[in-house]
């Protein structure tokens, strides 16, 4: 089984009007729900804060630095599936439920880890 990270930048649900969102929340739900049945979902969420903290090796926490990209990640699921096909289909449906596209990269699992 392969794992992977089925992602979306910040900002790419602004075109939904607010009245929209309830049902595309419940939308988006129902697909997390048959990834879980199917036994395909390991995680997901959506990200709160764009700025990070930075723990050094030291042990010293600071603020990083506010994102300079155009775009930051605004949410994500890790999914564990057979095949990149199986999980361009599931990126297909997240992205329907969601309405906005969906970004797919493989994760380099180590199940040592």
């Amino acid at each position: 089984m392969q794992r992977y990270l089925v992602s979306f930048d910040d900002g790419s649900m602004d075109h939904i009007p607010e009245q929209d969102l309830p049902e595309v929340s419940r939308v988006t739900r129902g697909v997390v729900q048959q990834a879980k049945d199917a036994g395909v979902w390991i995680f997901g969420g959506g990200i709160g804060r764009q700025q990070a903290t930075i723990v050094g090796t030291d042990g010293a926490v600071t603020d990083g630095p506010p994102p300079e990209q155009k775009t930051a990640l605004g949410g994500f699921a890790v999914l564990e599936v057979p095949s990149r096909a199986e999980a361009l289909d599931w990126a297909a449906r997240i992205a329907a439920g969601c309405r906005c596209p969906q970004e797919v990269r493989e994760i380099f699992y180590d199940p040592e880890s």
